[in-house]
């Protein structure tokens, strides 16, 4: 009776220590928000609203077979630039990197100081010609209809182009003189990979011994009515993405006649071998990225909430096993597994000799493509089925800080900009051209100052790709501001 009575107060002096720890944790979990005053207001012509339709009317498709490139659109481009902007393309030093890639450096007055690039990519992925009943608005006529700009191309990545350069403008108009070197990088191929264009441009800026002190990319949005828990609005920073590899599974078995069928086709085999890598996913994880998101936005949520978050050690598996719920919130915690194209056969009744695959995956930090390979290989364990990796790949990029002075800077920016707007670090489950650039920066970045919300978010890509004045107003605004917080000091 005594040990009962013993160990009863052992537990309920547990249970309080616990309680006590979750409580304190949970005390201790502060915001990490800056409260700045928003800026004057300042006012954004309608001529950069014309020139930004402009730029959506020329048809800069990096296409999916190279043959098919069509130069004349990026030449194109290249005068619409020149014409447009002329006092940067006078007063700046200008290259063309591999003719169609653009690379403008604002050279500041203390040349010891590291650099900062600023980045965005020119070329839109193609329109389906089967796709075209279904826009509202033709994709390259650049419409503006009452408060919108539709278009390929609006949010997937010409507001980065057009609001870099309208920024720029604005303040070469002003007589600003950056004491920091500003690079202003706009590739040509990032949606197929950027091999022609970031890349050549980081070797050219490789050559000249560049270091930036950091890079700021696409990728993070501002976040409108998506991030349960919040219904402020919530700028997220990607600071890392997650790398790529597509994996293609090929089989080869004797065929014949469909009214004779062996045991085992080649079909058969090759779907098992799809059923074995989905039915068993990744790993969930908190990985780092979003380690950071939890602690940033974590303290704005509510009671509950918040004790689950400032206890994550706690309740790992209760916050991946939330997260996993939805398409967008597993795709955060773990490596993906996204079967892609499936061919084989040539008539109804013949047995086919051939089977392939393609099955993409979207890596989490932290793991590589090399140990996707492994992971496949061991799942399937069938030496009749040849595994290789496709052409485009890449390894999940490095993590970059949330301490640094480009971070600071950027956060600065947004909460001067966006007022009311939380900020976040945030994992990038896309790719973009900025994981060319982690030879010469360990402080990358990935955000475009837009509105991202569930009437638009499917527009990545997809039909009716969008963009609101509003958004274009601000892009402009906030780019303008980086560039005075990133070089003044």
């Amino acid at each position: 009776m005594k040990k009962s009575r013993l160990l009863f107060r052992y537990l309920c002096l547990l249970v309080v220590i616990f309680g006590f720890y979750i409580s304190f944790m949970t005390w201790r979990f502060e915001s990490v928000q800056l409260q700045l005053p928003p800026l004057a207001t300042t006012e954004i012509s309608q001529a950069a609203i014309d020139h930004f339709a402009e730029a959506i009317r020329i048809k800069t498709i990096s296409p999916e077979n190279p043959d098919a490139f069509d130069s004349l659109p990026f030449v194109q481009f290249n005068q619409f630039l020149k014409s447009t902007y002329p006092l940067a393309d006078s007063l700046l030093e200008k290259k063309h990197i591999n003719h169609f890639s653009h690379l403008y450096k604002w050279e500041g007055t203390d040349t010891r100081l590291k650099p900062v690039i600023l980045m965005a990519h020119l070329d839109v992925v193609p329109v389906s010609t089967e796709d075209l009943i279904d826009w509202k608005y033709p994709p390259f006529k650049g419409s503006i209809v009452n408060d919108t700009l539709w278009g390929r191309g609006t949010i997937d990545n010409k507001i980065g182009v057009i609001g870099l350069m309208e920024a720029v403008d604005a303040l070469l108009k002003n007589d600003y003189q950056p004491k920091r070197t500003l690079y202003l990088s706009f590739g040509h191929d990032e949606e197929i990979g950027g091999l022609k264009g970031a890349k050549k441009i980081v070797d050219y800026l490789k050559k000249e011994n560049i270091v930036a002190e950091f890079v700021l990319d696409e990728g993070g949005t501002i976040s409108q009515g998506i991030i349960p828990g919040i219904e402020k609005n919530v700028a997220l920073i990607g600071i890392a993405e997650k790398g790529y590899v597509s994996l293609e599974l090929s089989i080869k078995k004797e065929g014949g006649h469909s009214s004779m069928p062996e045991k085992e086709t080649a079909i058969d085999l090759l779907a098992a071998a799809i059923v074995k890598i989905k039915s068993n996913p990744f790993p969930a994880r908190i990985a780092d990225p979003i380690e950071g998101f939890i602690k940033s936005l974590g303290p704005e949520m509510g009671l509950m909430n918040r004790i689950i978050f400032a206890n994550q050690g706690i309740f790992s598996s209760l916050i991946t096993g939330v997260y996993e719920k939805t398409a967008a919130g597993n795709a955060l915690v773990r490596t993906t597994i996204s079967p892609t194209l499936f061919n084989s056969g040539i008539k109804d009744n013949i047995l086919p000799q051939t089977a392939k695959a393609t099955v993409n995956f979207r890596i989490l930090p932290g793991e590589s493509s090399s140990s996707v390979m492994e992971r496949v290989k061991h799942l399937i364990d069938d030496p009749r089925i040849d595994i290789r990796k496709g052409r485009m790949q890449s390894e999940p990029s490095k993590v970059s800080s949330t301490q640094s002075s480009g971070y600071k800077n950027i956060h600065k920016a947004i909460a001067q900009s966006f007022p009311e707007t939380l900020v976040a670090p945030y994992l990038v489950v896309g790719g973009t051209d900025a994981k060319h650039f982690e030879s010469i920066s360990t402080d990358i970045y990935r955000f475009s100052p837009m509105v991202i919300n569930k009437g638009n978010i499917k527009s990545f890509h997809g039909l009716n790709e969008r963009i609101s004045i509003q958004d274009i107003e601000n892009g402009i605004r906030f780019y303008q501001q980086l560039i005075q917080n990133s070089t003044e000091n």
